[in-house]
């Protein structure tokens, strides 16, 4: 069995993410959600960044377009918070995207818009 990149992190803020679930419930925006784990986060001392944008590099050269992922916790894991009926793959292929430009092996794809929180890790 191969090792979990990240565990112990990974665990602790999916557990910080279920607590604003539990708390708030299904319904409200991923903006809602986002400021409930900013609190969270805070809380518990873990350090993050939000919105954090990712320069795109094509061969020598930097496209003005960047990515801009909703949080980064520690500077290991991209936090990408949903508020939808279900998590689908076009989320995988953007967190992939997200981990690919940034360097990362870890990304959590969190959504608060189902009756339970759920969650996928993605791991380049």
């Amino acid at each position: 069995m191969s090792k979990l990149i990240h565990k112990d992190e990974a665990y602790f803020i999916v557990g910080l993410c279920m607590e604003v679930h539990n708390t708030l419930g299904k319904g409200f925006s991923e903006a809602v959600y986002a400021e409930a784990l900013e609190i969270e986060l805070k809380q518990n001392g873990v350090p993050y960044k939000k919105e954090v944008k990712f320069k795109i590099k094509y061969k020598d050269t930097l496209l003005k377009k960047s990515y801009c992922a909703d949080l980064v916790i520690d500077d290991k894991i991209i936090l990408e918070l949903k508020a939808v009926e279900a998590i689908h793959s076009n989320h995988v292929k953007q967190t992939l995207n997200y981990l690919a430009v940034s360097g990362l092996k870890l990304g959590l794809i969190i959504n608060f818009g189902e009756d339970r929180l759920a969650y996928k890790r993605v791991v380049l």
